[in-house]
């Protein structure tokens, strides 16, 4: 990392031009550009300053925040800003002109008698003036001191056979008396029949590797086909499985529209008849209150008994309505339906994604592999932690709601969903002023400071790069040093995430991860036992990317880190 925020990590200049990449880092245009011109034929782009690989160039963007207009205002006292950067200039892994004074060009020919490197400007003499006719020159070379006798000061011309080195003339005088020596070139004539059948050895490592490599292009192109139909396949028959599910559920409908019409077209039928009857009723009630007003004795008599012996012959049958008559029993069988096809799918789930973890499409050959100390690293970086949960269920205990804090979010940063989904924007956001806002960097932290327990928590990331991670509280909140950024410093943890790969990051630490990739990211915090955990989530399948191994001073924030055109979301558990 750069000492100075203000300077390119590729010129050492004052930024012209300042554009940054997904991982944060900032250069000059020019700078940026030159670089990844240089690694277009790899196909492969790496940050300058971190070596974050990404598989297709980033699209750099310019910096247009308040940073800018600081650059712009500090670059006003100083001189106008070098032209571009010339590649001709020796850099740390070239060999310098020994003539040039002050920034050296870079050297063309070694002179084996000078002892010197020259750049073409200062060569010219040795090809025009007769006094280096003699001189030999060969093509560059570095650490001329190791073509000197460190004792006599003088050229190395002889090799001694019987202590396997070089000498000059006079060390055979004393040291070497009596030694098998012979002269350079000699040596060097018996050893480049040896060096002969090693490049014959590594021609056919070379026949062997290209042979492997034309085997694992055509097993990677076999392999897109294959997920092509797979992911085809698999489309139709979800599709299927979809309309299935589709017809089940027009079933269902028409199954509770038909009883609920024939259910009321038979009360219908009955309210119906309970009319008429009220109505017969209500004519014979106003019958016999006209009859009881009568004075005609004779017509009374005659009346009364026809009425009573109407009502005596009529008996009127009762309506008795189910009070238990309810569509709920439907929409309990609809119900454990669905658990049950929550229940069979995530099982299936698990079954496909411990399959194909299993699976291993290449590998090297274990009684060949050369261990190197990227390797013995990864295997201890992702040696599962013995006292993390093993389970998603068991992590899912841990579980604890998040909310982030907008008074920490950067302006362009657009916070939602109840202030769990944080997006970059390009226009900054109506926030009030805070001196816990970070004024210069895409992040924001949550509310919840946490200590001395165990927590759990799930983010879905999209994008081209996002980072998540914890801090304690006092991370710096202004300008774009390392002491602002999450994991950047001694204060912070975290894991940045890209299209390709995943770097864990703290302080000047940074551990490049090799991992497939996943969208959602689970985070378990051991305060208490110093562990901080980085999982990949798929279903119920959890794997562990990243571990942590701090002893935490004080009760610490989850972070996050957006660039353009991503976002994060915190998952409600």
């Amino acid at each position: 990392m750069s000492s100075d925020p203000e300077s390119c990590h590729l010129c050492k200049e004052y930024l012209r031009d300042p554009v940054s990449i997904p991982c944060g880092h900032i250069f000059c245009s020019i700078c940026l550009r030159t670089y990844w011109d240089h690694a277009d034929h790899t196909g492969s782009y790496l940050c300058p300053q971190c070596r974050v690989t990404y598989n297709k160039r980033p699209t750099p963007r310019r910096m247009t925040s308040s940073h800018q207009g600081t650059l712009q205002r500090s670059s006003e006292s100083f001189p106008p800003p070098p032209p571009s950067p010339d590649y001709n200039y020796a850099g740390p892994q070239d060999v310098g002109c020994d003539i040039c004074i002050g920034k050296k060009h870079k050297a063309v020919k070694t002179c084996l008698m000078c002892l010197a490197s020259y750049c073409e400007k200062h060569l010219k003499p040795h090809y025009e003036s007769a006094t280096f006719k003699r001189h030999k020159l060969v093509d560059e070379i570095g650490h001329l001191d190791r073509q000197i006798c460190p004792q006599h000061q003088k050229g190395l011309e002889l090799f001694c056979r019987t202590d396997q080195m070089c000498i000059c003339v006079l060390c055979t005088v004393k040291e070497h008396k009596g030694h098998d020596m012979v002269s350079a070139e000699q040596e060097r004539a018996d050893e480049q029949q040896r060096l002969g059948s090693t490049q014959a050895e590594i021609q056919e490592k070379i026949h062997d590797r290209l042979k492997q490599m034309e085997e694992l292009k055509q097993a990677v192109d076999s392999l897109k086909n294959s997920a092509q139909r797979a992911m085809q396949e698999c489309e139709k028959m979800f599709g299927d499985m979809m309309r299935a599910i589709e017809r089940m559920q027009q079933e269902m409908v028409k199954l509770i529209s038909s009883n609920k019409r024939a259910a009321l077209s038979n009360a219908e039928g009955h309210m119906e008849r309970l009319s008429h009857e009220i109505a017969d009723l209500k004519r014979r009630d106003n019958e016999i209150t006209q009859l009881s007003r009568t004075e005609d004795h004779i017509h009374f008599i005659q009346s009364y008994h026809m009425l009573i012996a109407q009502t005596d012959a009529e008996e009127l049958p009762s309506v008795s309505v189910n009070p238990y008559f309810t569509f709920g029993p439907v929409t309990k069988a609809v119900s454990e339906m669905k658990q049950h096809l929550n229940e069979f799918s995530n099982d299936e789930l698990v079954k496909v994604a411990k399959t194909i973890n299993k699976m291993t499409f290449c590998e090297l050959d274990e009684s060949k592999k050369r261990r190197s100390i990227k390797n013995e690293e990864a295997a201890i970086y992702k040696s599962p932690p013995t006292q993390d949960p093993q389970y998603r269920e068991d992590f899912l205990r841990h579980a604890c709601p998040l909310t982030m804090d907008q008074n920490t979010a950067y302006r362009q940063l657009y916070l939602s969903r109840g202030n769990r989904k944080a997006t970059l924007k390009r226009d900054p956001q109506s926030y009030g002023d805070s001196p816990a806002r970070f004024d210069s960097l895409p992040q924001v932290l949550c509310k919840e400071p946490l200590s001395g327990g165990a927590y759990y928590w799930e983010v879905d990331w999209s994008g081209e790069g996002a980072a998540m991670g914890v801090t304690y509280k006092g991370i710096k909140r202004t300008g774009y040093g390392d002491n602002c950024r999450i994991g950047y410093n001694r204060k912070s943890w975290s894991l940045f995430c890209s299209d390709s790969s995943y770097s864990a990051r703290h302080n000047k630490d940074q551990i490049e991860i090799n991992a497939p990739y996943s969208s959602r990211i689970g985070v378990f915090l051991d305060h208490a036992g110093g562990t901080l955990s980085f999982y990949s989530v798929v279903g119920d399948t959890m794997s562990l990317i990243h571990r942590f191994n701090v002893a935490f001073s004080e009760a610490v924030y989850p972070g996050f880190w957006v660039w353009y055109e991503s976002a994060v979301n915190i998952i409600q558990l």
